[in-house]
């Protein structure tokens, strides 16, 4: 789908927990344990399992590069993670991180409403979205053939539709708990047979 059409990788993340002994459930006794983050991707919301830097702190909601090339903060991305993983202090804080880039990409998003396609010939991908069914998909799509979107306020005031912003939210965290046939925010989560446990 919309995010599987581009690059596949993340040039920053979010962190949304930090444990600085680890995990709990490791079988080594905690004071050796390793420091570990869960962060969410800026790009497609990938969940991913860090490692900083020795000594180096990391706080919920800081934004990180983990791109190629130097990396002030990370050393090394260890796995993806599927939404089950998380601790529970990461599930709290991943709806907050996503409005935050749901609304700091406006255009990217906006983007998607002006340009989202059909899905087979019965459904079209908008009707993925929660609360648009087909009556406000014809609306959307009647008023983006007179003029583009350009802004979340702009769709609202023309669409009738309230909140997008959380619309898409809503979405995206439905995408991170698996079992979707379709993905238009995110890549799909890895298989759980693949998934190694920390």
């Amino acid at each position: 789908m919309w995010a599987r059409d581009k690059k596949k990788f993340e040039e920053y993340a979010y962190i949304l927990d930090f444990l600085p002994r680890g995990y709990l459930r490791e079988s080594r006794p905690h004071f050796m344990g390793k420091p570990i983050a869960q962060a969410v991707g800026e790009d497609f919301f990938m969940l991913l399992e860090l490692v900083p830097k020795p000594n180096v702190p990391l706080s919920p909601g800081e934004r990180v590069f983990i791109g190629k090339g130097f990396r002030e903060k990370i050393d090394r991305i260890t796995r993806r993670l599927n939404f089950e993983e998380l601790t529970a202090f990461a599930k709290d804080e991943l709806p907050r991180i996503i409005e935050k880039i749901v609304r700091e990409r406006e255009g990217k998003f906006v983007q998607f409403l002006n340009s989202a396609p059909p899905l087979t010939t019965k459904m079209h991908s908008l009707e993925l979205l929660p609360r648009i069914g087909k009556k406000t998909m014809w609306v959307i799509i009647k008023e983006r053939e007179k003029a583009p979107f350009v802004s979340y306020e702009d769709f609202e005031k023309r669409t009738g539709v309230n909140n997008i912003v959380g619309i898409i939210i809503e979405r995206i965290l439905t995408e991170l708990k698996g079992n979707e046939r379709y993905y238009l925010f995110t890549v799909p989560p890895i298989p759980k047979e693949k998934a190694v446990g920390p």
